[in-house]
């Protein structure tokens, strides 16, 4: 049964997934915001700081020694990595569930999860216990679920690209050890500090790879692609910095085997989307672009044959919005499926155009 009204906190609300997460649960008929915890920002309203929350968001930021997080049904963490794995045990002893938009519960392996995020895993009970949020994957265990490990943004769409063409169901449609994932992001995917390289002068009219020897995020793809096909995956992951705000662009190449190139691949992304709420298959020959998918929790894919499907290469692009469906949107799609409501409660905005 869902529940109708759902407490919520927020540990660290000054971030841009914060921010976003403020925007989305305002506009939510079922949440109402118990508490936004900042340490630096202790006292001060949270309109003050985002004025575009005026008249929606009353609260000020707590210290989050003094926050009631004890009292809410359900805990965000838009916060670094290692902080939401301090305090799960305490929350979810007392009855809250987790929803981690870090790292923290996204690789099952706790030594990969040392070696990428140079710190040991504080709680690997809870790891094990965690269920990877990507709804259009997990939804059933999501439902079951009091911990969460949200996607990275990156991952997102890289999984949602391939997921059709992995699922065993489909066949034996692509080569599951040359795919090449071509990803490019805006720069508030960098998070909301004072940094060089997200600087205007740094960012704005240049176009950059990073990350290029190895990025946090291929463990997870790689760990969510195996997971989907259920034999070992491993790609080329080389993310891009565009100057841009908001917005990730994939473009992710695989080669196809023979059952593959005789595939209809077109109707068979349309059939495993068909009843998804927030993944879109443009029209054959279409190029999705991000400003198509700004400030909403939409993913839309196109699939193209290379060469006009005279080459055994299929090329797979996919748009969606870093902050929302790459982050704070697909948590409260998580959390719609844990208290047992539609899951595109509070999700249904139109991406902004110009």
């Amino acid at each position: 049964m869902a529940q109708s009204t759902i407490r919520v906190g927020i540990v660290g609300g000054t971030g841009y997934t914060g921010v976003e997460l403020l925007r989305l649960l305002a506009q939510h008929p079922h949440a109402r915001i118990e508490a936004i915890t900042s340490r630096k920002e202790t006292g001060m309203p949270v309109s003050e700081m985002f004025p575009s929350l005026r008249g929606r968001i009353d609260l000020a930021f707590t210290d989050p020694a003094q926050a009631p997080l004890d009292r809410c049904d359900v805990v965000f963490f838009a916060t670094p990595h290692g902080v939401a794995m301090a305090q799960a045990r305490q929350l979810l002893a007392g009855g809250v569930k987790v929803i981690d938009l870090a790292a923290d519960f996204r690789l099952k392996d706790p030594a990969e999860f040392e070696r990428w995020y140079k710190m040991p895993h504080a709680c690997t009970d809870l790891l094990a216990e965690s269920v990877y949020g990507l709804p259009e994957v997990n939804r059933d265990a999501i439902r079951r679920a009091r911990v969460i490990g949200l996607p990275g943004c990156y991952p997102t769409s890289v999984q949602l690209g391939l997921l059709p063409l992995l699922e065993p169901a489909a066949g034996d449609l692509i080569e599951t050890h040359s795919i090449i994932a071509d990803c490019k992001s805006g720069v508030s995917g960098a998070g909301r500090k004072a940094e060089i390289g997200t600087l205007l002068a740094e960012a704005s009219d240049n176009f950059k790879a990073y990350s290029v020897a190895g990025h946090r995020h291929w463990p997870e793809i790689r760990q969510g692609l195996t997971a989907i096909a259920g034999r070992p995956v491993d790609l080329i992951f080389t993310p891009h910095l565009v100057p841009m705000i908001r917005g990730i662009h994939s473009t992710i190449y695989a080669r196809l085997t023979p059952a593959g190139r005789d595939a209809d691949l077109q109707a068979l992304y349309e059939r495993r989307y068909a009843g998804e709420p927030f993944v879109d298959v443009m029209p054959a020959g279409s190029t999705p672009e991000t400003r198509s998918v700004r400030a909403s929790n939409f993913v839309r894919i196109a699939v193209h044959r290379a060469r006009g499907g005279a080459s055994d290469t299929v090329m797979i692009l996919v748009v969606e919005d870093n902050l929302v469906k790459g982050a704070s949107g697909q948590g409260v799609q998580v959390m719609n499926l844990m208290f047992g409501l539609p899951e595109d409660t509070g999700l249904n905005q139109v991406p902004v155009l110009p």
